[in-house]
């Protein structure tokens, strides 16, 4: 039985199709006109509330409210305006867009279902772009939530079957694919440190931090600092803190009109490995991780990656930040240590990273520092920085866990 047409059986042994070169010319187009939709839609208002390890007097609804009518004001709106919503008040629960859309007098409205972060900041960009709404605020907050502070934060420790009853917190699930890079590539505890370092001597600088003041470190304080998961010390790992953030979106007219300068959605990708806290992160499976996602934004927006001038990556852990530069390719596979060391993740380097001081110094509250990356890429490209301005900033890209990646620029997309 043989069949010589391709995806067909030869010789007793199935044919795979090739790709023509076609449909890779049809796909890029795809790609292309997918940009051109999201290029229509600009950041117009961005906001985090105070950050601090504990706000009193403060619930996750309250302060995501908080953040709510502080992106609206640094957009010159109100909320009669608003008719989108994604908003998520607390960590790991649904969605309560319907129910704020409705309290807030909203008639009817466009209500978002993508997770908080860049997938729910390009969800209402296309549904801007699509005219599903006009005018949508994508917003979170957290307090409250954290209060047994002899235990891991709550979200790190889910009661699924392997976490709760054998310790497979965050920390050590995330050691393992680092531990990994290490034994393959070289990659260096000192290497993760000055990652750290880097980061969190940004966030001592920065007034709005919850770290504010702290420091400076070296990659030798990062190293005194005691084990959580080897190879992750105690300064490679994020904190937790409380408080809230907020993004307003809008399309090309009204973001013209507004009191600040839009800051424009350039590019934009998401993909996913498997369901947290159930299988390993190994590696193999989330080495590269988002690298699909950035070369599909890369594609939508028609830039290089040497046009990045500001990274706002999520710092989890200090070798995340490695993992980012390599499966995002900014350097080669391998080569993340030595590339992070060189000198570009400096406040003034080639690709200055967290420069708010990050989940590690500014602000880790679950969930909504998801959004914290949004606001803080919005905010360079403005020139609002409250510390570590890089100076006339043009592209920022913004990554997140599970291969988010967004690109925002000063203007405008062609």
């Amino acid at each position: 039985m043989g069949a010589d047409h391709a995806g067909g059986v030869r010789d007793g042994r199935l044919a795979l199709q090739r790709p023509s070169s076609r449909k890779s010319t049809d796909v890029s187009s795809v790609v292309q006109e997918a940009g051109r939709l999201l290029q229509k839609v600009a950041i117009v208002g961005a906001y985090n509330t105070k950050q601090a390890r504990v706000l009193e007097n403060e619930t996750s609804g309250s302060i995501t409210l908080k953040a709510v009518r502080g992106a609206l004001d640094d957009a010159g709106l109100t909320i009669k305006h608003v008719d989108g919503f994604n908003i998520l008040d607390g960590v790991g629960g649904a969605q309560r867009s319907e129910a704020f859309g409705y309290a807030v007098g909203a008639p009817t409205f466009w209500s978002g279902q993508a997770p908080i972060g860049i997938p729910a900041v390009m969800e209402a960009a296309l549904a801007i772009a699509c005219g599903e709404c006009e005018v949508a605020v994508v917003a979170s907050g957290q307090a409250a939530i954290y209060t047994d502070r002899e235990s891991v934060a709550p979200w790190t420790r889910p009661s699924n079957e392997f976490t709760e009853c054998w310790g497979q917190i965050t920390p050590a699930e995330w050691a393992l694919a680092a531990q990994e890079h290490m034994a393959r590539f070289g990659t260096t505890e000192g290497q993760l440190a000055h990652v750290a370092a880097t980061i969190r001597n940004n966030g001592s600088r920065n007034p709005e931090a919850v770290y504010y003041g702290h420091g400076p470190f070296t990659a030798d304080d990062v190293l005194a600092s005691r084990m959580i998961a080897s190879p992750y010390h105690l300064l490679d790992c994020a904190m937790t803190a409380e408080g809230g953030s907020a993004v307003v979106l809008a399309g090309q007219d009204r973001a013209k009109d507004g009191p600040k300068s839009p800051v424009w959605v350039l590019g934009a990708g998401r993909e996913w490995w498997a369901p947290s806290y159930t299988h390993p992160p190994t590696y193999d499976r989330v080495g590269m991780m988002g690298r699909k996602a950035a070369d599909v934004a890369f594609t939508q927006a028609g830039l290089r990656r040497d046009d990045v001038d500001v990274c706002e990556f999520y710092d989890s852990f200090s070798w995340e930040i490695i993992r980012y530069f390599e499966a995002l390719r900014f350097c080669e596979i391998g080569e993340g240590g030595p590339f992070v060391t060189s000198g570009v993740i400096d406040p003034d380097g080639k690709f200055p990273i967290c420069t708010d001081g990050g989940l590690m110094s500014h602000s880790h509250t679950g969930a909504s520092q998801l959004l914290q990356k949004v606001v803080q890429c919005v905010r360079q490209l403005r020139g609002e920085s409250p510390a570590n301005q890089v100076v006339n900033a043009q592209v920022a890209l913004a990554a997140a866990p599970q291969g988010s990646v967004m690109l925002l620029g000063r203007t405008r997309g062609q």
